[in-house]
């Protein structure tokens, strides 16, 4: 999966909102998925960097946001 790593960006750093919504009633924390989104961007968005926990919070709370603003 390619990661649009302008979109990711503006997720984690101007509509973090969104995530504090995604996450709500998940039992994750907003920093604990902001975390995984900054790794990423620091890492050029290479998802085989992830231990398999930050892959689960990848798939459970960023991948569908981003998907969602891909439609937008």
């Amino acid at each position: 999966m390619d990661i649009n790593l302008k979109q990711l960006e503006t997720l984690i750093f101007y509509q973090t909102y969104k995530i504090e919504r995604a996450v709500s009633g998940t039992g994750y924390l907003p920093k604990t998925a902001i975390g995984v989104g900054t790794f990423l961007l620091d890492n050029q968005g290479d998802l085989d960097l992830l231990t398999a926990k930050q892959q689960v919070t990848f798939m459970k709370i960023l991948q569908p946001l981003l998907e969602a603003n891909a439609d937008d």
